[in-house]
């Protein structure tokens, strides 16, 4: 991000984030709450409630608790994630489980979760129970992903409905719910806030679909991983699954066995199921369907009041970030 403003705002966060106590004893129960914390990422969703809030107030330093809730949150999830997935890597760095150990990985997890709750009681109590309802919603809303995300790993037959409705719960959800919380605490109106969740969740879909697409087709020069890696794995991703529907004869044959198997030729596999994808038109198809979901963002987005224009430009920019990512 090249916006002198959002890297302030990310530095305002990274700050803030570092000067986080959890806990003190035992040491090994709070030692990786903050390691986990302390790996960096984009910082998409803290950033999300904090432009929302300012959006709406003119000060985005009153969202700070409620932006840590959703870091220390989503944080809690990946952690139970890498344990299920046997991850031993999250952002360059050993995971949790793997640093300490998986029972030490789940409990610490719990704590980050009773955290998130911690850093919203702070709130007005006018709002406090609604905010408590939906984030609860949210959250049950994201291990239901997760669980469908699993449950699509040995389903024979999913469909792209499905599998969209997958990644709007495991992803988007928490990207509308950033966008709505900071709204929220604002003291925006109903109308407001679900405009602005609308917003967030369109662009957590897209996002998704967009990750799906650059595994198979970024440069990786740029990508933080393996491109190709979804292939290797046979995960089915939007873009498999429109190329099972749409391939036919010799080429849903040669598809149907190159996913049903992990060859030692790992990059033959890779090349062959792109190759396929080409001839489809499967890029194409997943980048109009990309495309649907950020025309709707922008769309909602010019709905939005104007009244703190330098937040409306950041929230923006911030937006035009996740909508154009190479990476």
């Amino acid at each position: 991000m090249n916006n002198d403003r959002i890297t302030n705002y990310i530095q305002w966060l990274e700050a803030n984030i570092a000067e986080q106590k959890y806990g003190e004893s035992p040491e090994s129960l709070y030692e990786p709450i903050s390691y986990i914390m302390s790996l960096g990422g984009k910082r998409i969703r803290p950033l999300l409630v904090s432009l929302s809030h300012g959006l709406f107030s003119g000060n985005h330093e009153e969202a700070l608790k409620p932006a840590l809730a959703v870091e220390v949150f989503h944080n809690f999830t990946l952690m139970h994630d890498d344990i299920m997935d046997e991850a031993p890597l999250r952002r360059g760095k050993a995971t949790v489980h793997e640093r300490w150990n998986e029972n030490t990985a789940i409990l610490s997890g719990d704590v980050m979760l009773v955290k998130a709750y911690d850093y919203l009681l702070d709130l007005d109590p006018q709002i406090l129970a609604k905010v408590i309802a939906r984030f609860n919603r949210t959250a049950a809303e994201v291990c239901e992903g997760q669980q469908l995300d699993m449950l699509f790993e040995t389903q024979s037959s999913v469909s792209k409905a499905e599998y969209i409705e997958m990644i709007r719960l495991k992803t988007a959800v928490l990207l509308g719910f950033s966008l709505e919380l900071g709204a929220r605490v604002a003291k925006a109106t109903d109308a407001e806030v679900e405009l602005i969740r609308r917003i967030g969740e369109n662009l957590g879909i897209g996002f998704q679909l967009k990750d799906d697409l650059l595994d198979v087709y970024a440069d990786q020069a740029k990508f933080g991983k393996k491109v190709g890696g979804d292939i290797a794995a046979n995960k089915k991703t939007f873009l498999l699954l429109s190329a099972l529907e749409k391939a036919q004869g010799d080429d849903l044959e040669q598809l149907q066995n190159l996913i049903q198997t992990k060859p030692e030729d790992e990059e033959g596999k890779i090349k062959a199921v792109r190759d396929l994808y080409d001839q489809l038109g499967i890029r194409e198809l997943t980048e109009a369907k990309v495309k649907s979901y950020f025309d709707q963002v922008y769309h909602d987005f010019e709905l939005l009041p104007r009244k703190h224009e330098n937040y409306y430009h950041d929230l923006k920019e911030l937006i035009d970030y996740v909508v154009y990512r190479d990476k």
